[in-house]
């Protein structure tokens, strides 16, 4: 009897193993600067597609594996990150391009000039490229701040060694996501690198965080999902090395080298260059640099998604950080019974109550829903209302509200249109981090998502703190929140061992 992951009426057997037929959206063509939305596809959230969504294979084991979180899932090490310099995986993407005479600083420069108007530097987009119909800056339609003190990392070096250099980011963090393996096997998960800048250490204002995450390739796609066996074995046998050191090293062969047969991680193609139909990975930001206090109010904590692309349209070609939509982002407004925005009405009435069935689902880490890139902003904000969905749904009778509760009498489910709301709103990056947290005093809030399941709590805007490490049994790591220890990670490793322990 073949493992519940593999049973489906259509089945692509391949010797004794099969794998789902799953339809993936291809990713759009290169998109040259100024800065574009990516064409309307139906993409998962990037912390929730692929097998994770999937329940447990059942059926008979070949083995029995057992992996510790900490070695195979989520790494903070400080002994086996010193293995991934910041310098190191942005001289490994320049190289790959081939651009004639750019250099890793420039690259870095250019990724921070998105952040002012333009004409900034002339080496590509800027926050100010589209204007909404009221003159405010925006992409895809939906407000984008501009200018952003994130910025002024235009006259920086981050790359310098010295100490004291504030501006230089710091690895503290690498992570297996073998759960977002898509159900064909045409990919094999992806492979996170987490940097913060050192003056948030210190500096509760200056605060940034920077992570790549790559999806990596399957390199025989025939096989479904068992040539992607190797990554998750890699990942499991960590579990069993007690040397650290030994462990970084390795890590750092998969990240910089690659597994036998398999392209390294760090390729600008797993971070938005790749144009065939594999899907692709991003790099994603966290940003909370504030200006000195003379020239405050303070920016909003927001999060925004990048892809990296080499474009030669021009006859010259560039490498650059383009700023896309944050994907399962959709813009707060459309959550507005009050709501004028051109996409509100398709979103209201269709898009968003066909999502009710899935955001229903009765487990914490299976939930989800898939949102077209039109409804998709630019930012995802974690102060404030304009990203907070609840918020912005009130309680006041509406036709989404309408709509929300027709899908839920018809599945004949208790849950409310509020907690589909809740639910949605964890999907966002603003409100994992931040808007979907208890409320202050104890009561229901945004974590009640219904049903008696709770949001977990972050760090407060982050999953992994640059902040305060702890003592591990290998030395200082740095902290994870209880989201992750209590929630993610067990069902993640659940995922892996499953995979390894069938035949």
């Amino acid at each position: 009897m073949l493992p519940r992951w593999f049973s489906s009426p259509s089945l692509l057997l391949v010797s004794t193993l099969s794998a789902v037929a799953c339809g993936t959206a291809p990713e759009p063509s290169e998109t040259p600067a100024p800065a574009q939305p990516e064409a309307p596809v139906q993409q998962l959230h990037p912390e929730r597609r692929g097998i994770g969504l999937l329940p447990l294979p059942s059926g008979p084991r070949q083995q029995t594996v057992t992996v510790d979180p900490r070695r195979s899932l989520a790494v903070t090490d400080q002994v086996i990150l010193q293995n991934f310099s910041f310098q190191s995986v942005m001289n490994q993407l320049v190289a790959q391009a081939g651009v004639s005479g750019l250099t890793s600083l420039q690259l870095y420069r250019q990724w921070w000039d998105t952040a002012n108007p333009g004409p900034g530097l002339g080496l590509g987009a800027h926050c100010d490229d589209e204007l909404l119909p009221d003159g405010t800056t925006g992409l895809n339609g939906f407000s984008y701040s501009c200018p952003r003190e994130e910025g002024t990392q235009i006259s920086e070096d981050p790359f310098s060694t010295k100490p004291s250099n504030a501006g230089a980011y710091i690895p503290i963090g690498v992570f297996n996501r073998f759960d977002l393996a898509s159900q064909d096997g045409s990919d094999c998960g992806e492979y996170r690198i987490l940097f913060a800048r050192r003056e948030g250490q210190t500096e509760e204002f200056r605060r940034g965080t920077l992570i790549f995450e790559a999806v990596l390739p399957n390199p025989q796609p025939e096989l479904g999902l068992a040539g992607c066996r190797p990554v998750a074995q890699f990942w499991a046998d960590l579990s069993l090395e007690s040397s650290a050191t030994v462990r970084g090293q390795k890590l750092r062969d998969f990240y910089f080298t690659g597994l036998p047969g398999f392209m390294p991680v760090v390729h600008l193609d797993n971070y938005g260059n790749r144009t065939s139909g594999v899907l692709t990975g991003q790099v994603r930001t966290n940003q909370f640099i504030q200006p000195p206090k003379a020239a405050r109010p303070l920016f909003p904590w927001t999060m925004r998604e990048f892809k990296l692309r080499k474009d030669c349209s021009t006859g010259t070609c560039a490498l650059r950080f383009v700023p896309v939509t944050a994907k399962t982002n959709p813009g707060g407004v459309l959550f507005s019974p009050t709501s004028t925005h051109p996409q509100a009405a398709d979103f209201q009435s269709v898009s968003f109550p066909a999502q009710v069935a899935a955001l229903a689902n009765a487990d914490i880490n299976r939930f989800s829903m898939q949102v077209e890139d039109r409804f998709n902003s630019g930012q995802s904000v974690s102060q404030g209302s304009e990203d907070n969905y609840s918020a912005r749904f009130t309680t006041a009778p509406s036709t989404l509200r309408s709509n929300l509760q027709a899908q839920l009498t018809a599945l004949g489910s208790t849950l409310t249109p509020d907690h589909i709301v809740r639910r949605a709103l964890t999907q966002s990056c603003a409100g994992c981090h931040e808007h979907s947290k208890p409320n202050p005093d104890g009561t229901p809030g945004n974590d009640d998502l219904g049903n008696g399941m709770v949001w977990p709590r972050s760090l407060t805007f982050v999953h992994v703190s640059e902040q305060s490490p702890e003592s591990g049994p290998d030395g200082q790591r740095f902290r994870i929140s209880p989201a992750l220890t209590d929630v993610f990670l067990p069902h993640r490793k659940q995922v892996l061992e499953s995979f390894l322990s069938m035949p």
